[in-house]
């Protein structure tokens, strides 16, 4: 495989080629061949970290390569390089240069999750799918190699895959299926964690919850304009595991704080949202006001 090689910052044409590195070899893959991990669950964003990387590769080029496998269709699945593969197209270049690995799917969950875990700022709910991912993968190695006599779920020298996890990221087995649990939120609760609007452990709390719940649950809390603390929230957990949780409940529960706080100035999400554009989160809507009150404050001094 042969593909054009092109300049760093510049984007100009270098001539064809392959570079060695390390024992492997980098090639240079346009672009437009390259599409990320299925369900890849770490967000590119378009933020501070990102205009870093973008600054970075105008003045020194890529200097670590992106590591890909090939698909059935001629491309390449991006194992490891997201954000370096989007600040390119952001900077108008035209290919990437790539480590190319053939592996299997597990093999490759494993890697592009491990890959991830190393950035500094990660949301919880990049590590909660990333954290179920990778579990799951490594089930799947261990099941199959169970059929050669090992046990199943007990194959790494013994331990089990989160206890393994647990060890790699710094955490204990516990919080890694606390954090697994998070998957079971609905999107929008997800959310709140990710903006830091709820706790970890409320939200773990309210994981438990029946979709149809979690779905109630968020009218109420826009209703009473709420975040459930964690007592609170293990209270609603209590009622909907004995089936007995109700809207009338989410209410009254997460009214109760509201009605301590007499000093409190109360925006409804229904009022503030028709003067900011849909995609704006909360916490962005919240640093929005801020910003423009503090403006306000210094037109009046």
């Amino acid at each position: 495989m042969n593909y054009e090689r092109t300049k760093n910052q510049n984007g100009k044409r270098e001539g064809k080629g392959e570079v060695k590195t390390q024992g492997e070899t980098v090639i240079i893959i346009p672009l437009e061949k390259l599409h990320p991990f299925r369900n890849h669950p770490f967000k590119v964003r378009d933020d501070a970290d990102m205009k870093n990387v973008m600054r970075s590769i105008q003045e020194v080029g890529v200097l670590q390569p992106a590591i890909v496998r090939p698909d059935n269709n001629g491309e390449f699945e991006i194992l490891s390089g997201h954000r370096r593969h989007y600040a390119c197209k952001k900077l108008g270049f035209e290919s990437l240069s790539c480590i190319i690995r053939d592996m299997d799917d597990d093999s490759a969950t494993i890697l592009m999750v491990d890959s991830n875990l190393q950035r500094e700022e990660i949301l919880p709910s990049e590590r909660a799918f990333a954290f179920k991912m990778k579990m799951e993968a490594m089930k799947r190695h261990a099941g199959r190699c169970s059929k050669n006599g090992g046990q199943i779920g007990h194959h790494y020298n013994g331990k089990k895959s989160r206890e393994l996890i647990a060890e790699e990221v710094g955490e204990n087995a516990r919080n890694i299926q606390r954090y697994i649990r998070l998957t079971f939120l609905n999107p929008e609760l997800l959310q709140l964690v990710d903006d830091k609007l709820m706790g970890f452990n409320p939200a773990y709390e309210l994981s438990f919850l029946d979709d149809k719940q979690q779905k109630e649950l968020l009218s109420a809390i826009d209703y009473a304009q709420a975040i459930p603390s964690l007592s609170q929230a293990q209270r609603l957990k209590k009622l909907a595991l004995l089936g007995e949780l109700t809207q009338e409940d989410m209410y009254e529960i997460l009214s109760e704080e509201k009605k301590q706080d007499v000093d409190r100035v109360v925006l409804k999400h229904d009022i503030l949202k028709q003067f900011f554009p849909k995609s704006y989160t909360p916490r962005q809507m919240e640093e929005t006001i801020i910003k423009l009150l503090e403006e306000w404050q210094q037109k009046r001094g």
